[in-house]
């Protein structure tokens, strides 16, 4: 039987911990990774404000970005734009003992520059043909691919765009290519439908996550993510410092004189 959906969202002190726990997960998985050269692309797809940075950051902030390494890519260039389509991604898929996390993703195709004009009809009719395609490309060549959407609802978009208005510190989170996005929000669910029902294979299935509530979407899509990649705890050896030689003993500090120093206001 299905569990009731949350009423209330979820408070600053239960949050933080059940983040610490997984990622304390996040770091095994981390040296899983690493120890067995695994290769893994998460894809982060979603509608504006629907927390996809902050939930990249909390799945981040504590493991290494040579092992997880977000990719963010800007408006292609003219020579990008002559290129393959999905060239400019392919540069960016990982190596041995690399998770790549791209904040947006190929699926620009499907969402934006379909919704935009960006692209032309058979531009975006050939992208959903081929996608599938691709991607089981990329999972036969031993790559773990997941894709996430996160989705958010129509009245908290709204509280969220109005909230990067009003604080000055989030403002340049809100772009005119959101606010368009905004007033186009069932022109972006059309797409998003079509999106779904022509790439969202067995080899290569979409991933729904719930965002209204930012952070149970965190707790959610970490869960998810720890269950999906399989992974082991790797020992460790245990670190010892190593006694500091006194061998050719040097007033470090001295070299220092005379230099300038950043004035110590706090």
């Amino acid at each position: 039987m299905a569990k009731d959906k949350p009423t209330e969202k979820m408070k600053r002190k239960d949050y933080e911990e059940e983040l610490q726990k997984l990622q304390a997960q996040l770091c095994q998985l981390q040296d899983w990774v690493q120890a067995n050269k695994l290769r893994v692309i998460i894809l982060f797809e979603g509608r504006d404000a629907a927390g996809k940075g902050g939930t990249i950051k909390a799945l981040t902030e504590k493991v290494s970005p040579r092992v997880f390494r977000v990719v963010a890519l800007p408006a292609p260039s003219d020579r990008e734009k002559s290129q393959l389509f999905i060239q400019r991604y392919m540069q960016q898929f990982p190596a041995a003992g690399e998770i790549v996390i791209f904040d947006r993703s190929w699926y620009n195709r499907a969402g934006v520059e379909y919704v935009m004009g960006f692209c032309t009809p058979a531009e975006h009719k050939r992208f959903l043909s081929l996608c599938p395609q691709m991607e089981q490309y990329i999972i036969e060549g031993g790559i773990i691919l997941i894709k996430l959407w996160l989705e958010v609802g129509m009245e908290e978009q709204e509280r969220r765009f109005r909230a990067r208005i009003d604080d000055p510190m989030r403002q340049w989170k809100l772009s005119p290519m959101d606010t368009e996005s905004y007033r186009r929000w069932y022109d972006y669910s059309r797409a998003r439908d079509l999106m779904f029902k022509a790439t969202s294979s067995k080899h290569a299935p979409w991933n729904v996550i719930r965002s209204d509530d930012k952070r149970r979407a965190r707790l959610n899509c970490i869960s998810f993510l720890l269950k999906t990649i399989p992974h082991g705890r790797v020992k460790r050896d245990k670190v010892k410092l190593p006694k500091r030689s006194n061998k050719g003993r040097y007033n470090d500090q001295a070299g220092l004189r005379g230099m300038k120093f950043v004035e110590e206001r706090y």
